[in-house]
C-alpha cells in the first residue's frame, strides 16, 4: 500500500499541534522506506523542506548504557521547553532490529518529555547501519528542523562507532560518563574523547569525591589530546598554538568537562551555559558554519557510497556470478581481490 502524503511541505511548516506532529511522523515514515516510489516522494519533500532547515541547534550525546542519558536529555528538554524553545529528540536503538519493541524504550523513559507538545521524540532502528545510526537520522533532522523545533538532540547508545557517526552530523558532541569513570581512564576509548566537545560528569550527587577526581582527570586527558592534535575534528578541538599564543579566548573553543546529576535536577543550568558558550565561540570563528558544509558534502558522498553498493548488488549479471564467486572465495579457490574485479567487471560490461 503506498504512503501517501496529503500535506505540502509548507502545511508541514505552518501547521501546529497534533496535525504538525502527525505530518512530522509520516514523512519520517517516508524518508524511512525503501522503495523507490517513496524515494522519489521523500527526495521531492525533503528538497522542498530545506530552505526552512538550518536554523536550530544540532547536539549529539552519546554515552555508554546506563550513564543516564534518558533522564539527562529528558532534564535538559524539560528545561529548555521552560525557556522557549521546542525539543525534538531522535533516538537511535540499535537492538531494534532484533526485537521490535526496545525501539519505545527511550520514549517510556522520557515520559514528562514525550506528553509535552513542544517537543517531538522519534526512535529510530539503526537498521544496520555503520555506528548504530539511523540511515535517515539526518533526514529526520531536517523535517524537525522545518517544523520549527529550534533544539534538535541526537541519541546514541554509545559503542561501536556510533559516537563518530553522531559527532559528524551535529554541531555540538557531548559525552557522558559516570563518576567513577576517572578511576579507570584506559576505558575510555581516545578517539571518543577527541570527539567530545563537552565531557558530562552524570550522577555526580553519588561520589562526589569520584565525580571531582573524574573531572580533573579527564580534564588532564583532554588537554592533551588537544596538544596532540586530532584532524578529524581539529576545527572543534583545537586552534591556533605556538605562536598565536596570545589570540583572542574567542578564536577557539576547548572542550570542558563539567558535573552534574540530571536526576536531582542540579547542573542542568550550567551544562546550558556550556553549550551556548560553545555555539557563540563556534559561530563568532566560523567554525560551525565550516562544520555543517563538511558534514553535508560528507552525508552526500556517504549517500553515493550507499546508492553504488546497491546499483552493483541489483546488477543481473553481479547477481548471476556472485554465488558461485562467493563460494569459490569461501572455498579458498579464487582469491578474493580477483572476484571482486570480476564481478565489478560485469557491472560495466567488460564481461
Amino acid at each position: 500500500m503506498p504512503l501517501r502524503t496529503p500535506f505540502t511541505a509548507e502545511a508541514l511548516v505552518t501547521s501546529e499541534g497534533p496535525a504538525q506532529r502527525r505530518a512530522i511522523a509520516k514523512t519520517i515514515t517516508l524518508l524511512e522506506s525503501t522503495r523507490a516510489d517513496h524515494r522519489a516522494q521523500a527526495d521531492e519533500l525533503l528538497t522542498a523542506l530545506l530552505p526552512h532547515t538550518g536554523k536550530s541547534f544540532r547536539l549529539g550525546i552519546s554515552g555508554v548504557p546506563g550513564v543516564g542519558k534518558s533522564t539527562f536529555i529528558e532534564a535538559l528538554g524539560l528545561y529548555l521547553i521552560g525557556r522557549g524553545h521546542r525539543v525534538a529528540v531522535l533516538t537511535i536503538d540499535p537492538s531494534s532490529t532484533v526485537s521490535g519493541g526496545s525501539i519505545l524504550g527511550d520514549k517510556t523513559r522520557m515520559e514528562k518529555l514525550s506528553i509535552d507538545e513542544r517537543a517531538y521524540i522519534r526512535p529510530s532502528p539503526s537498521s544496520g547501519t555503520l555506528g548504530g545510526v539511523a540511515e535517515k537520522t539526518r533526514e529526520a533532522m531536517l523535517v524537525c528542523e522545518a517544523a520549527g523545533y529550534d533544539i534538535v538532540i541526537v541519541e546514541t547508545v554509545g559503542v561501536g562507532q556510533s559516537e563518530t557517526a553522531v559527532s559528524g552530523m551535529t554541531d555540538m558532541f557531548v559525552l557522558l560518563q559516570l563518576p567513577n569513570a576517572g578511576d579507570d581512564l584506559q576505558a575510555i576509548k581516545k578517539g571518543v574523547m577527541e570527539l567530545a566537545d563537552l565531557v558530562v560528569i552524570n550522577k555526580a550527587d553519588l561520589d562526589k569525591d569520584a565525580a571531582t577526581r573524574a573531572q580533573a582527570q579527564i580534564t588532564s586527558a583532554l588537554r592533551l589530546f588537544g596538544h596532540h592534535g586530532n584532524p578529524a575534528h581539529a576545527h572543534v578541538v583545537h586552534g591556533s598554538h605556538g605562536g598565536h599564543g596570545t589570540a583572542a579566548p574567542e578564536a577557539q573553543w576547548q572542550p570542558k568537562v563539567i558535573q552534574l546529576s540530571a536526576l536531582v535536577g542540579t547542573g542542568v543550568d550550567a551544562f546550558w551555559d556550556a553549550v551556548l558558550e560553545f555555539k557563540s565561540v563556534q559561530t563568532a570563528n566560523g567554525r560551525l558554519a565550516a562544520r555543517r558544509e563538511k558534514q553535508a558534502l560528507a552525508w552526500m558522498w556517504e549517500r553515493i557510497d550507499a546508492g553504488l553498493k546497491q546499483a552493483f548488488r541489483q546488477h543481473p549479471a553481479v547477481r548471476e556470478l556472485l554465488p558461485q564467486a562467493i563460494a569459490q572465495v569461501a572455498a579458498g579457490t579464487l582469491p578474493a581481490s580477483t572476484a571482486a574485479r570480476n564481478l565489478l567487471a560485469s557491472q560495466a560490461g567488460q564481461a
